[in-house]
């Protein structure tokens, strides 16, 4: 009798320790999920924020042609964004997108032609609402990349993180610089 209730106990604990663990293991696998469904929600935005920017573009040149540099930088950093791998890469290259279209707004301040054609101005607001889709998202992003790295490193979890080799992600950090908001409102003279 002694016997049986020793292996029911074994059992017991046994059977405990494999859903911990495959509870624990499950918990891991849904927060890096989380996090890759969170970079998606990035990434659409700034593919989104990225094909605004050729009309961007030629609505510009048609005003302001002789400011070729300033939309050549645009360009550059638009393709920056469209080839960047990763979060790192990412912040990286709209931060010098963001850059880049600072300048185009500054330039496009001299001209009052450009600051009332409709055209323009949607591709402001929908740069705009885009520039505000783009800030939810890396905060969304951020945040389940915070949840996933605490639940990789904490204890015990650390211990099956590291068997399964799960890896920290990276936040999406912008420059101090590029903290600010594009700057993307103008007032029609």
């Amino acid at each position: 009798m002694g016997a049986i209730i020793a292996i029911i106990v074994v059992v017991v604990v046994v059977l405990l320790i494999v859903f911990f663990l495959w509870g624990t293991y499950n918990g891991l696998v849904r927060s890096r999920i989380r996090v890759k469904e969170a970079w998606a929600g990035i990434d659409v935005q700034l593919k989104r924020r990225s094909s605004l920017i050729p009309n961007l573009v030629e609505t510009v040149k048609g005003y302001a042609a002789h400011e070729k540099e300033v939309l050549e930088n645009v360009t550059r950093a638009r393709a920056m964004l469209d080839n960047a791998q990763g979060a790192k890469q990412a912040a990286q290259a709209d931060n010098i997108l963001t850059g880049a279209l600072r300048s185009l707004f500054a330039v496009v301040e001299n001209y009052p032609n450009l600051k009332a054609n409709e055209n323009f101005l949607e591709l402001q607001r929908e740069l705009t609402d885009t520039e505000d889709k783009i800030a939810y998202s890396r905060q969304f992003y951020n945040t389940n990349v915070g949840n996933y790295n605490e639940k990789i490193a904490v204890f015990p979890n650390v211990f099956l993180a590291n068997m399964f080799g799960f890896q920290p992600a990276e936040f999406y950090e912008a420059e101090e610089e590029a903290r600010q908001d594009v700057k993307v409102s103008f007032s029609t003279t």
